[in-house]
């Protein structure tokens, strides 16, 4: 298969060399020419480590012209923050054609974000956008051009937009993730089963002491205290009733099951928080202000959560005191700045009015 993969950072590293590794013909496109040229320079690989060994996988082609970089593609994938997605949206728009798949795992909505991007440029291709709750893969990065893996997810919740191309969509994702794709239905519904927003504001706000004071701190272990897990457990079950009041059925992916070592498995099977903690790659130093917990997850992610709940008559109050504790740690209003319905353009609609846009996609 023909793949583009959008971005320089972890995800997409492991994205671009698991894929390659797989014999598909990969396409790695990020902004920053320096490390372009770098990677060029370097035989255009990426070494991939995990529990298997190293392997070197060789790229088609490694650009820093997106457009280049996902013609001809089947699926394109942009494992890249939140934070990110409006900008590459933009760069992407002109360039997308029938049949091409864009995946964002994860999205926080932004399967429309994307779609939208590229009806406002005028391009109507018949392409679909799909998300889903996690990234495909717990990886850092250990060098400029080397991806280290510590676990594969093993099911992914995902939602399409529009929903009338799910069929295509989800028959493309599975040519590349197995056995591990799921369908769950709607952008939207996709958009609910991103973990992001329930594991890490607890972690960034409850810890916030911690991190300014240390050097170095490892916020899945350390941090990851029984008050916390208490916490996070209840801000799951506020975005559960959330997906139940807008009519979304189970399987909901309940956040503890992360944690579990037996039972039902979630995105990345049974203890995978055991290993994510054993691997030493999330001991780091932490600008509470910056870090992406804080701006993508907490930000982008609960505003959207919230400006969802007018749809569905739930209220959240943990997550609107997150975002409360999160806009007053920053000095920012996180509800105007972050990703809300009415940010998308999309305040006007109602539910029934959303629900034909999930459906239909852009007039």
């Amino acid at each position: 298969m023909q793949i583009a993969v959008l971005g320089g950072g972890n995800g997409a590293f492991a994205a671009a060399g698991d894929f390659a590794l797989a014999g598909h013909t990969v396409r790695l496109w990020r902004r920053d020419r320096a490390a372009v040229t770098a990677h060029r320079a370097a035989g255009s690989t990426v070494v991939v480590k995990d529990f298997q060994g190293r392997h070197v996988a060789k790229l088609a082609a490694v650009t820093s012209d997106i457009g280049a970089a996902v013609r001809g593609a089947d699926l394109i994938l942009c494992p890249v923050p939140a934070t990110a997605q409006h900008d590459i949206a933009g760069l992407l728009a002109p360039h997308l054609a029938d049949g091409q798949v864009v995946y964002l795992p994860p999205g926080t909505f932004g399967s429309v974000l994307f779609a939208k991007a590229a009806h406002d440029a005028g391009n109507r291709a018949a392409a679909a956008f799909a998300e889903t709750g996690t990234l495909p893969w717990l990886t850092r990065k250990h060098a400029a051009f080397e991806s280290a893996i510590a676990v594969r997810a093993k099911r992914l919740p995902t939602g399409v937009f529009p929903l009338k191309r799910k069929d295509h969509a989800l028959a493309v994702l599975r040519r590349v993730f197995s056995n591990a794709i799921e369908d769950c239905g709607d952008a939207l519904s996709g958009a609910l089963m991103n973990a992001g927003p329930i594991i890490h504001p607890p972690l960034i706000v409850m810890n916030a002491g911690a991190l300014q004071h240390f050097e170095r701190w490892d916020i899945h272990k350390e941090g990851t205290q029984p008050a916390i897990r208490r916490v996070t457990d209840a801000l799951d079950a506020e975005r559960i009733a959330l997906r139940q009041a807008l009519g979304y059925g189970p399987p909901h992916f309940p956040l503890a099951h992360h944690y579990a070592t037996e039972g039902e498995e979630w995105m990345y099977g049974r203890g995978s928080h055991d290993r994510l903690t054993d691997s030493g790659d999330w001991r780091e130093h932490i600008v509470l202000t910056g870090h992406r917990y804080m701006l993508e997850d907490t930000r982008i992610g609960l505003s959207f959560l919230l400006s969802v709940t007018a749809l569905a008559g739930v209220a959240m109050p943990l997550a609107r005191a997150f975002l409360s504790i999160g806009s007053a740690i920053c000095g920012e209003d996180f509800m105007a700045s972050g990703r809300t319905l009415a940010n998308l353009g999309l305040g006007a609609l109602d539910r029934d009015g959303l629900q034909g846009l999930l459906r239909e996609g852009f007039a």
